[in-house]
């Protein structure tokens, strides 16, 4: 698949990018936060393998990506998981297994805590749960102003291994967060880091992810500068029915760090 393939659907009055591939069980891919991010920069390495085995589907969150930014919206949990059952009705998804990486996990999250009968098995990759200090990734994240020279002193705290991080890849999110309004949409999701101390970030609390009923596969890396973790602890926890995996020489970035291991347990857990 290509970027050019990208199709647009209305879902919350928001014109929504997506991609679409393969056949099967419907699997929706969400994509995490930051400047630039979109589901291509997330999820283009894997989409068409994982198309082998489902039909999957990969949309851009609301005020993320190349899906429409409108001022005065009012951007918060609620909201995206209503785009998410707005676009999930619009492409003919009655009930959907989910991965999600970081916020897009936070939204699974949030699709299980809300409208639980939209949702099979759910995939959390570093996502960000309970209270936490923010990291150099996230409070870098807020910081951010676009320039290509920025964007590569961002994306370096991302992975472990820093060759992951090519001129394409930063091409394509720079391109996308200096879209009017892309960067502006991002500091509304994250708390602006403090000038001295700590800065807390705030994730689904425990109470909440207790309630989650469905069959849970939380997947994060051991060197993860961005979300940290111990929220990958905090999740299988609380979540009553999880497993979690830790990835060795892994950091934000699960399913391009470790690929192949990836498209396998999920391939696994979602198809079982």
């Amino acid at each position: 698949m290509n970027e050019s393939e990208r199709k647009f659907v209305t879902a919350s009055g928001h014109q929504t990018a997506y991609f679409e591939c393969g056949s099967g069980e419907p699997l929706l891919l969400l994509h995490g936060s930051g400047p630039g991010v979109s589901g291509w920069t997330n999820w283009g390495g894997v989409m068409a393998e994982l198309g082998q085995h489902f039909h999957v589907y990969v949309p851009d969150i609301a005020g993320f990506g190349f899906t429409e930014f409108k001022e005065g919206t009012t951007y918060d949990i609620k909201f995206w998981v209503n785009h998410l059952v707005e676009f999930m009705d619009a492409v003919g998804i009655d009930k959907a297994s989910l991965v999600g990486n970081s916020f897009g996990g936070a939204v699974g999250v949030g699709l299980g805590v809300f409208a639980p009968a939209r949702l099979n098995k759910l995939v959390l990759l570093g996502t960000p749960a309970g209270t936490f200090v923010q990291t150099p990734g996230l409070a870098g994240a807020w910081l951010y102003e676009p320039t290509v020279a920025n964007m590569r002193q961002l994306m370096e705290l991302f992975p472990y291994n820093t060759a992951l991080i090519t001129d394409e890849l930063l091409q394509s999110r720079f391109e996308a967060s200096n879209r009017p309004g892309a960067q502006e949409a991002l500091r509304k999701l994250l708390p602006k880091p403090n000038d001295e101390g700590e800065t807390l970030v705030k994730g689904f609390p425990e109470p909440a992810l207790q309630k989650i009923t469905a069959q849970t596969l939380v997947l994060h890396g051991r060197e993860d500068k961005v979300v940290p973790l111990e929220c990958g602890i905090r999740l299988v926890q609380n979540i009553p029915n999880a497993d979690l995996f830790v990835f060795g020489q892994c950091g934000h970035w699960v399913q391009t760090e470790q690929r192949t291991k990836f498209i396998r347990m999920v391939t696994l857990f979602v198809g079982e």
